[in-house]
This record gives C-alpha cells, structure tokens and sequence, in this order.
C-alpha cells in the first residue's frame, strides 16, 4: 500500500516522527491496516486457514487499550473498487503476490497470508464490541483524511499515502503504536499509549521547506497504487536529481530523497509539472498532464461527511449516487452488512477470489462455492436482464456474465461465469434488487436453503445460531471433489463443538446456567490442547477440504446477508479455528476415541450428535466407505487416467468447466 520506498525512509531517517502520548482524543483509524496488522501479530500458522479466535481477542485487547486511555475510535474500511476501477492492475498484481505466497506456505515455507475471513471477523467483532465504524463506497484513504481532518485528530494506519496528505493531527504509523505497552502518567492524567507520529510541515522543512502542496506531484512520480509512469522514467534518465543528504542510508531511498530536493526548487505543483514535461516528448506531453493532475486529486481529502454518517447513520457521496444502487444497499453496505464483494459484483460484474493454503494441483478451492456464487450474482443483475436481452445482437434468454479473479493451478486468471436463473418469486417484476426487502422471509430462507441443498425441517433441531454452518457443511459434503473424508467431517464438527463449549463457559451473562459437565469438559478440553502431538505434519489434501469449507461459508454469509439474513449469522471467532481442526483430523486417524472429547458434557455430547446425524443424513449410507481396488484394477485406472490427462493437455484449454455439479458452469477461461 502506499508509495514504494516511502515508508522505510521515514522509518530509518528517525527525524521525521514526533514522539506522542495518545490519550482523551478522537481517532480515525484505517480498518485495513489495522486488521492486517493484529492479524499477522496474533497468527502462528498461516498455513491451516486461520484462528479467528485468537485474532478477535487480540482485536478485544486493542480497543480495550484506547478505551483506557479514553481514547475515542472511529474505524474507516475500504469499500469496493470503485466504478472507475483504477486500481486493477494493482490488485491483480496482489492477487498475484498472494498466490506465490500461498504457495510455498502449501510446501512448507515460511510467509504471511491473511486468513480467508478475517475482514468478516474484524467485522464482527467491531459490532460486537460497539466500535463505531464505516465501510466506504471504494477507497478510504481520502474519506479518512477528511474525517481526521474535520475533528483535528490523528489518523492510525500503515500506508504510506498519508505522510503526503496534509493532515492536521498527524499520522501515527501502527508499526510506532504501542497499545500493549500503555504507560502511567502523573497525576490526574491517567494512563497513555505511547507512540510517534509523522507531521507533514516538519517533513517539508528538512527539504528546503519544500511547499507541502507539492506532496501529491512526489507520490505520484514516485507510484502509488493509481499510477506507474514508465513515461517519466525519461525524466529521471534526463534531469539530475540534487544529491540527498543526512537522511535515511547512503543511497538506498537516493531517488526519493532527490526527487524532494529537486521538487522543492518550485513554488507550486503547476510550475513543477511543465518542468517535468520538458524532459518528454511533446506528442506525449498533454496525455502526462491530465494523469499527473487526475492523480494528484487523489491526495485532496474527501467532501464525503462521515461526521454525518457516525452522528446520524446517513452516509452520502456522489460516486454512490452516480453508480444508481438501490438505497437499502447502500445502507447496508456503509454498515458494514454486506462485503465489497457484493457491490465488485454489481458495479463492475467482476470479483476477486482470495487463494488460500490449497492443493495448487487441484482446482481452485473456490470452485466448490460456484453455483452459491451464481445464485449471488443472479439476485443482484436481474434487475438489468431484461434491458440486456433486448439490445441488438443479444439473445433474449441470455444470463448476465460475471468475470472472476480466481487461481488456475499456480497463475491468476480470470473466469467468466453465468448468473444462474432464479425461481419465479425472484425474477418477475414484483421482486426486482431494490425490493428484495420485501419479499416474504419465508421466500428468502427457500432460496437461500435451495442454494445449499438443505429442507428447513433437516435443521430444526439445531441450535438457530448454527444452522447457517450446518446448511453450509451439508453443501460441502456433497459438493466438494475430492470427496470429504469421514475424519475430516468429525474434525470440523468437533471444533464447532467445541466453539459452543466455549462459548458457555465463558459467558459473562450471570443469567446463563451452567452446567457441571459443561466445565469438567471444558477443563478436560484445555488439557488435551496442551499436550503436544507425536506427529506435527501438514495434511494438504485435508487442508484443501477445508479451504473449500471455508469458501463455501464465505459465501454463504454473502447470501444470507444479500437475503437479509433468513438465517442468524454465526460467530466466526468460535466457528473456525484452523489449528484446532488440523489437530482433531490428525489424531481422529491414530485415536478414534478423541471423538468422545466431551463426554463430561451430556449436551455437548448431544450436541455432536444432532450435527453429524444432520450431515449424514443429507448423503447415502455408504458415503463415507472406503472402496478397496484389486491392484491390477488400480493399475488399469491409473494408467486409462494418464492417457485422459495426456489427451486433455493436447487439446485446445481455452475452455474449461470448472463445475460439473451445476447447470449454469460453462465458463471461459482467459489469462
């Protein structure tokens, strides 16, 4: 994020960063920052898919921090891309980033990859612990820096883009907050967490007191995440930069330095870019302009009044308004109650897919979620069918195609997939997108229950917090290639268990009962994680499985958020935990009995039971049973599958069907 190079000189010249003690102020923090940040402390394994667990608490830990430092938190996401959608090539080079790390965490070497929900998880645990926050329409950065600048407070983020806005209470960098280190101070003050904090003013001073308006021009000749102008690389080839001096190590950040000193020669922004265009050819001068100019806007702090969004919950801003969505999603989105996905999917029709650690010799674990996600794009482009069928050159029953980011083996490659075609209620013109509301809720659980292969009367007897899960684990199991293994549906059964057990323990409601049992097994539980495992190795195929469990629920949550929630939305924080699952599937293969862990608990132990008798049920009796081949039987199937491969490499790829299970699956691939 940010301007390449920039935080590292700002980080070793040390004269720049002003020492502060945060406490009795506002604080308007950059959500993505911060979540990346806490999850990559509170992480010891990004290899098995996450433990949302330890990263809600560590997001509980944070805010309990400022709150004792009565420190007012006001958290700002990022939203979609945007209808413009400027900042593709640099997301596709992320995904791409992501994909090699995931990659050789999948071999076993070392890295960092931000777990599947952890954006739904720092979501929910913001609304859990009545954290005031805001999802913008697309980029945050310049809503962030209008906000802070409204309120005359600091802004708390990582990326870089903020040492260039002009921000009157500075930048805290989250690398220099030290929320787990609140210092005491004398008297009535109370206490403070110590940090530092960038000033712009104090930054152009040690450049000659270069005019802080000429800020945007560097970051942009410098690149950011808008604009990589291999045109003014003649500029840097043809004009010599002023020698830096003092700062930062002997040429490592030497063109950033003398970028700054050369810029500082200039009175104002439109003097310094006729001089950078003398150094380019003429043909290309104005075509440079307009993008130079274009970009440096992008460092204007925003007109959107988020003031007015946390006073009064109305949040406005006129790229919303052009895009013509209908009011209760942009509601719902400024709330936080349906993700970026969704609005990617409807402004753009293209969407991005997160790899996990997976199986790269196998499809992509999103494929799994497929048919879930063309029943999300058939709800949300419906209400354009109609217009689309009648333009010339159009059939009349074509379905609106969505174009998906997505892996292919160890490259992105985008997918384009067909919205799938919904039932009666929902397509006709009583029903369009900004009446989805009113559709009976009875209508909206069919469909959603529909998607996932489920009758309501299989999850009555489940608790209503976990019937989403349980709807989603019995798509799962029939959905998934390879299939799920016996142990592996244990394991993630377990760990739902023992999400509950938790959950009862640790209530601080005095009104809730517990029971005796309940806290023998939860005690028991605690015992058995402390003991360490005889084999610590790394199942990929189960790691697979559950990746595709995890994209299942992903979108799952999506649709019942869409649907407005028909069914309740499950705590993640005690759903998943990565660690957990990997362990219970790795010793259920060894030690069956570890299946009886809550025996202590007569309802934890029934509890288990409902879950696996309604996954079970939902697939025939010999599901999970092993077939056993002759030797020469295998041999023949090896060597007929090896020719099948060889014939399906020599053939043209350039289609693929990437979901046999579903109707709507014909997609074309293309890089």
């Amino acid at each position: 994020m940010g301007i390449p190079g920039l935080t590292g000189f700002v980080e070793e010249s040390g004269a720049f960063l002003t020492e502060l003690r945060l406490r009795d102020t506002k604080l308007v923090i950059d959500g993505s920052s911060l979540y990346h940040r806490l999850c990559f402390a509170s992480a010891l394994d990004f290899r098995r898919g996450g433990d949302y667990g330890p990263f809600a608490a560590a997001v509980g830990d944070f805010f309990g921090s400022l709150r004792a430092c009565r420190v007012a938190p006001f958290v700002v996401l990022d939203g979609g891309r945007g209808a413009d959608d400027r900042k593709l090539p640099t997301l596709r080079g992320r995904a791409a980033e992501r994909l090699r790390a995931a990659h050789g965490l999948s071999r076993g070497d070392g890295g960092c990859l931000v777990p599947l929900l952890t954006r739904e998880a720092f979501v929910q645990a913001l609304g859990r612990l009545g954290v005031p926050f805001v999802q913008c329409f697309a980029e945050a950065d310049r809503e962030i820096a209008g906000l802070a600048n409204r309120w005359g407070c600091p802004v708390l983020s990582l990326d870089s883009d903020f040492c260039v806005f002009d921000l009157a209470g500075g930048y805290c960098p989250l690398s220099h907050f030290q929320w787990q280190s609140l210092c005491a101070a004398e008297g009535a003050q109370g206490c403070y967490v110590p940090a530092r904090c960038f000033f712009v003013e104090k930054f152009c001073r040690h450049f000659s007191r270069l005019n802080r308006s000429l800020l945007p021009l560097f970051a942009v000749m410098s690149g950011n995440d808008y604009v990589d102008l291999a045109a003014l690389e003649v500029f840097f080839s043809t004009v010599r930069l002023p020698r830096g001096c003092g700062a930062g190590k002997r040429g490592k950040h030497a063109r950033l330095q003398g970028l700054l000193r050369w810029l500082a020669q200039f009175a104002e922004p439109t003097e310094a870019v006729d001089s950078v265009l003398q150094c380019l050819k003429k043909h290309q001068r104005e075509e440079i302009r307009e993008l130079l100019c274009a970009s440096m806007e992008d460092y204007t702090p925003s007109d959107v009044n988020l003031e007015d969004f946390f006073q009064n919950g109305k949040y406005e801003c006129e790229a919303a308004r052009k895009a013509d969505l209908p009011q209760w999603v942009l509601d719902a989105l400024a709330k936080g109650k349906l993700a970026p996905f969704i609005s990617d999917a409807l402004i753009l029709r293209s969407t991005f897919l997160h790899v996990q650690v997976e199986n790269m010799q196998r499809p992509s674990a999103h494929s799994t979620a497929l048919p879930i996600r063309q029943v999300i794009y058939g709800l949300l482009l419906k209400v354009s069918q109609n217009a689309e069928a009648a333009s010339p050159g159009k059939q009349t029953n074509e379905l609106p195609v969505v174009c998906e980011f997505d892996r292919l083996q160890k490259t992105l490659k985008k997918t384009f997939v067909q919205a799938a075609s919904l039932p009666t209620d929902f397509c006709d013109d009583h029903f369009p997108l900004d009446k989805l509301m009113k559709v009976p809720m009875s209508c909206r659980q069919m469909l959603l229950l529909k998607t996932l292969g489920v009758k309501m009367s299989f999850l009555e007897s489940i608790p209503s917090h976990l019937q989403l899960p349980v709807a989603v684990t019995c798509y799962w199991i029939c959905c998934s290639e390879p299939k799920v293994k016996l142990h592996q549906l244990k394991a993630l059964l377990l760990m739902i268990v023992s999400g509950e057990l938790h959950r009862i323990t640790n209530d601080p409601d005095p009104t809730v009962v517990r029971a005796e049992g309940d806290s023998i097994a939860y005690n028991e539980f605690l015992k058995w994680k402390e003991k360490k495992l005889q084999n610590t190795g790394f199942d990929l195929d189960a790691a697979h499985s559950f990746c595709q469990w995890q994209c299942c629920l992903q979108m799952g949550l999506y649709l019942n958020q869409l649907l407005c929630t028909p069914l309740c939305e499950p705590d993640l924080t005690r759903l998943y935990n990565g660690t957990l699952v990997h362990r219970l599937h790795q010793e259920l293969k060894s030690t069956p009995s570890v299946e009886n862990l809550f025996s202590s608990s007569p309802k934890m132990t029934q509890l288990y039971q409902v879950l696996l008798s309604t996954v079970e049920s939902t697939v025939s009796p010999d599901f999970f049973q092993e077939i056993t081949k002759t030797k020469s039987e295998f041999c023949k199937k090896k060597k007929a599958s090896s020719k099948k491969k060889k014939a399906i490499r020599c053939a043209v790829p350039e289609t693929q069907y990437l979901c046999n299970v579903n109707r709507f699956a014909s997609l074309g691939v293309d890089d």
